[in-house]
């Protein structure tokens, strides 16, 4: 490491003011920093809050919480994989099979996103932060396997430069920038993001490499058809029905379905959870309530009736889909999110309550969180300027003259 370092003290005056590579400046102050601390303090003039807490490091917690959703994700992708072609395997041939297939789309997320960043802190002369140290990994996550690599590329930079260098950057943007992504794939290339994805049907004669399926939830979103609501049927009768079980809810709640890389399983979801609220860098007021929104509206629509999708056991909202990885990784971010306490509370029940409806009576899209966090992150200023209002009300009310 001596070594790197002194290379690097010897290269920085090309970069720095009246150097040849001076336009460089700030990818070579990334690289810099992201490898070693950097070596400016601050002044000892006036107060100084000084805490080993900074971007780097809080972006590096959101990495580590997600690592559970990845490894997981690696194995379930060539786990499915093997499901699809009718034969058993090792586990490591399962990792193989899910590394083979997930790798090259964190690479093209990271490689994309870190090249739109790299040309807008260059052209206009800002350093460069870790902010998409998280979104670079959030994005393969919410993808489906099998998904296009240039559509990874393309989704990607769209998000970036449309949905954060546009607003200013890292803690300027409005919308998330991961889910700006998936929903830019979902409206310009339907067809490779809807969530088919490796799957096994027992009632399929032969199954093939790669065989391609609908995913439980959106299985379950057809109820009108004879297939959608016989799975729907099962999921009433907790599970009990096809490829061992694969629509129980303890199948469900561990991730072994189809599904997008990083969100079937809520079981690492909500071991990163714990890692995200013990290091105070998510809000679990916001998770606890986006999971209670999702499963009062779901009681509600039980209690009204309609359909077999309608009257699903409403927990089961709660392990179908991404509503797990969104409640924990996308609705806690800390720039979209609504700010104040009570706010957040309000934030996170509408976009369960909201996810729900979106399932339920969209059937041209069975999953909801994505929509519904957007939507969300579109009012959370409103919501935060209501909780504002407020209190300034009551505390005026209590103010004697």
């Amino acid at each position: 490491m001596k070594f790197l370092r002194d290379a690097l003290d010897k290269a920085k005056h090309n970069f720095e003011k009246g150097g040849k590579y001076n336009k460089f400046f700030y990818l070579f102050e990334a690289i810099d920093t992201f490898m070693f601390t950097p070596n400016t303090t601050a002044s000892e003039k006036g107060v100084q809050v000084r805490d080993a807490v900074d971007l780097k490091r809080l972006m590096m917690t959101v990495v580590i919480a997600m690592i559970p959703c990845l490894v997981f994700g690696i194995y379930n992708v060539g786990h499915q994989h093997f499901l699809a072609i009718g034969q058993s395997a090792p586990l490591g041939d399962k990792i193989m099979i899910g590394l083979w297939q997930v790798l090259p789309i964190i690479i093209v997320s990271y490689t994309a996103g870190g090249l739109a960043e790299v040309v807008f802190a260059i052209v206009r002369k800002h350093p460069i932060n870790e902010g998409f140290l998280v979104t670079g990994m959030l994005i393969p996550l919410v993808m489906p396997p099998g998904i296009p690599l240039w559509q990874v590329a393309v989704a990607t930079i769209f998000a970036v430069v449309i949905a954060k260098e546009a607003f200013g950057g890292t803690g300027m943007n409005i919308l998330n920038v991961a889910l700006t992504a998936r929903a830019f794939l979902y409206f310009a290339y339907p067809l490779q993001i809807s969530g088919e994805v490796w799957t096994y049907l027992p009632d399929k004669a032969q199954t093939v490499a790669g065989y391609s399926g609908a995913t439980p939830l959106a299985i379950a979103a057809q109820a009108g058809t004879t297939q959608g609501a016989d799975v729907v049927v099962q999921l009433n009768n907790f599970g009990a029905g096809w490829a061992d079980n694969i629509y129980s809810f303890s199948n469900l709640f561990f991730g072994f379905m189809p599904g997008c890389i990083g969100e079937t399983s809520t079981l690492m979801c909500l071991l990163g959870a714990l890692i995200l609220i013990a290091t105070g860098v998510g809000s679990w007021k916001i998770m606890v309530s986006v999971f209670g929104g999702a499963y009062l509206m779901g009681l509600f629509l039980n209690f009204v009736g309609g359909n077999a999708f309608v009257e699903m056991p409403a927990h089961y909202h709660l392990v179908m889909g991404g509503l797990a990885f969104g409640a924990v990784f996308m609705a806690t971010d800390p720039v979209t999110a609504a700010q104040t306490e009570t706010g957040k509370w309000f934030y996170g029940f509408l976009i369960g309550v909201f996810t729900v409806l979106i399932r339920v009576f969209n059937p041209a899209y069975p999953e909801g969180i994505m929509l519904a966090i957007l939507l969300m992150n579109v009012f959370a200023p409103l919501i935060d300027y209501f909780v504002v209002s407020a209190n300034k009300k009551r505390r005026l009310q209590r103010a004697t003259v």
